[in-house]
């Protein structure tokens, strides 16, 4: 009974292990994926290499996969093209490792800028095939997102929820749907309004300055 007892020990250790070393990412709308970082781009993948980047402290070298990529188009990053994109090598570690690399597939990759003038992704990253996204999100990646990026989405996980200040936008396909990324997400964009407030507008042309409430096409 005792070596029973013992190895389920060891095996709800392992387990809490395994959870400890799980990667999580909290759910976020799309335009908050945009501000938040630093370069997006579309792009194809093209090629695929784990590569050394320098040592742990123990002199351990340091694994990350590489993505050689094609960019398309940039929407947000620096003055120049961005040709190798790095992640972690494992998805335990946040690490996208499954992005196919014959480069036919089109992305949107978002992900952060390294001081040398790299692009690093994980998992908690907004990276998704092109031709997944909304006709939406695709126009609002040229200016939508970018004009809202003074407000603040507030994610509603259970009913009853409200917005705290008047610069936030509710956001409920979770509640509603039953999905993260469901209307909400494919077709609207929460952007500061000429009173300084901000709400959720759905629109074919760019919001007019003034506008007072979401409009749709």
């Amino acid at each position: 009974m005792k070596s029973c007892i013992g190895t389920l020990v060891v095996l709800v250790l392992f387990r809490v292990g395994e959870i400890a070393e799980a990667c999580s990412c909290s759910p976020v709308h799309p335009q908050q994926a945009f501000c938040n970082a630093d370069v997006v781009i579309r792009a194809k993948v093209v090629g695929k290499k784990e590569v050394d980047s320098g040592n742990d402290i123990y002199g351990n070298p340091i694994k990350r996969i590489q993505y050689e990529i094609k960019q398309i188009k940039m929407f947000k990053g620096p003055d120049h093209h961005i040709d190798v994109i790095f992640t972690a090598p494992s998805s335990a570690v946040c690490g996208v490792t499954n992005l196919d690399t014959n480069g036919k597939k089109e992305y949107l990759i978002s992900g952060k800028a390294e001081v040398n003038g790299k692009m690093h992704v994980t998992l908690c990253d907004l990276i998704m095939p092109w031709e997944s996204m909304s006709a939406t999100q695709k126009k609002s990646l040229s200016q939508r997102y970018q004009m809202g990026c003074d407000c603040k989405i507030t994610r509603c996980a259970t009913f009853p929820c409200e917005i705290n200040a008047p610069e936030e936008c509710l956001w409920t396909d979770w509640v509603t749907e039953k999905i993260i990324h469901g209307r909400q997400s494919d077709h609207y964009a929460c952007i500061k309004r000429g009173d300084g407030s901000c709400a959720w507008y759905r629109g074919v042309a760019p919001p007019k300055k003034e506008f007072l409430d979401v409009e749709d096409p």
